[in-house]
């Protein structure tokens, strides 16, 4: 199947750093430029819709990061949380000429623009985040972002080897809870009926390279339940809190405006999150959990919505979005208002 819509164009941009590939949308006047970083198991395939729905004078511009889509797939350091692909990003928006654009972050993606802000603030008008990670990071974390004992529970042992083995072997079915249909269907979406292009996104989530270097990267085990913690390679580790931490968005001096957009059904990304081990160990979905005082679930939301009020008291801005009926894609469930927000927002 082609995966590229009518309207938007591929190119491979070579930076530095690496070989990424870059969709974009022309526009006769590309003063003004969107550029749009994807999440976990995706690309920028996801974004496409989107990009086309955007006004004709804006430039929309969606970038693979690297193990994703048709970038290069090259080892992630998780040891510098989710700094070797907001660098990657930096590479391909400096090879482009650009400067000041206005950036989006979807998940994996919102805390990658958030880095982005903290080490290259130059390039970045303002900043919109999609059902981002917290910015703590994700997993075994209080609702301040202190890092609950050794950080068990959260990183590469956190993926399910079933829906690795899947991706790896371009599953397309339906047929297990565990294959990429499913999961798109049941995690990425409230009502997959009412999404168009499921096919495409399929295909998007199937490009993800695997390994240790990638997703999900590496673990260890450890004698904290449930026996496993971060490691220090791969997509996963570079999400843990004892890799990541973002909160330091507040106290940088040029404080671009900040869209925060979020779907208040979201299973990913939610003060109740069903990707969270702590949380599932509350609800006995794994046994022996040592109970709240040890292992509590993580406040996400709760978390981000705290450090961006502390952005606003040190003064910058931010509205967010909470929208019904909607989980952890908004662009693709609510794509009217997305856009409405977002072109609000960057206008």
């Amino acid at each position: 199947m082609s995966t590229i819509l009518d309207g938007i164009t591929a190119q491979l941009v070579q930076t530095p750093r690496l070989s990424a590939q870059v969709l974009e949308r022309a526009a006769p006047d590309t003063a003004t430029t969107v550029v749009f970083v994807h999440g976990n198991v995706s690309s920028s395939l996801f974004f496409q819709p989107t990009m086309l729905a955007l006004p004709a004078h804006l430039r929309a511009l969606a970038i693979d990061l690297r193990g994703f889509g048709d970038s290069e797939t090259l080892p992630v350091d998780a040891t510098r949380g989710v700094r070797d692909f907001s660098d990657d990003v930096a590479s391909v928006l400096d090879a482009l000429g650009l400067s000041a654009a206005h950036i989006v972050g979807w998940s994996l993606g919102g805390g990658v623009v958030m880095q982005l802000l903290l080490d290259r603030p130059d390039l970045v008008a303002s900043l919109t985040l999609e059902a981002p990670v917290s910015p703590y990071g994700f997993g075994s974390t209080a609702l301040d972002g202190t890092l609950l004992n050794d950080g068990a529970g959260s990183g590469g042992g956190g993926a399910n080897p079933d829906f690795i083995a899947r991706l790896e072997s371009g599953d397309t079915t339906a047929e297990a809870q565990t294959s990429p249909r499913t999961v798109y269907r049941t995690a990425y979406v409230k009502n997959p009926d009412a999404v168009e292009h499921e096919d495409l996104w399929v295909e998007s989530m199937l490009t993800t390279a695997t390994g240790e270097g990638n997703y999900p990267g590496n673990s260890v085990a450890t004698d904290t339940w449930p026996g496993f913690g971060p490691g220090t390679t791969g997509v996963l580790n570079t999400l843990t809190p004892n890799n990541l931490n973002l909160s330091g968005i507040v106290d940088i001096s040029a404080k671009p405006p900040i869209l925060w957009v979020r779907g208040l059904d979201d299973v990913i990304v939610s003060d109740t999150s069903f990707f969270d081990r702590n949380f599932l160990g509350q609800l006995g979905v794994i046994p022996g959990w040592p109970g709240a005082d040890a292992a509590p679930a993580q406040p996400m939301v709760t978390q981000t919505r705290a450090v961006l009020d502390a952005y606003a008291a040190a003064g910058g801005t931010y509205r967010e979005l909470a929208l019904p009926e909607c989980g952890h894609s908004p662009h693709l469930e609510h794509p009217t208002e997305f856009v409405a927000a977002l072109v609000e927002h960057i206008s």
